[in-house]
């Protein structure tokens, strides 16, 4: 992208994110995942098959640690 300045052109880059905002990036999608896979583990079987899964395959998925995907 090509920003215009006072008659200059100066060409945009977008900032990339630091280590920090990485970090903490990765800390949310890890909650986020722990959360959705606390919520799966309530789940009744009708609703499971709702949603096409099986209960084994709830308890799976349940079961994982936040960290992995």
């Amino acid at each position: 992208m090509i920003t215009r300045s006072e008659g200059w052109t100066v060409p945009y880059a977008p900032r990339k994110a630091g280590v920090l905002e990485t970090l903490l990036a990765a800390v949310a999608a890890a909650m986020e995942r722990h959360r959705q896979r606390a919520r799966l583990a309530t789940l009744e079987p009708r609703l499971l098959r709702d949603i096409g899964a099986t209960l084994d395959e709830a308890q799976r998925e349940a079961s994982k640690p936040c960290w992995r995907r």
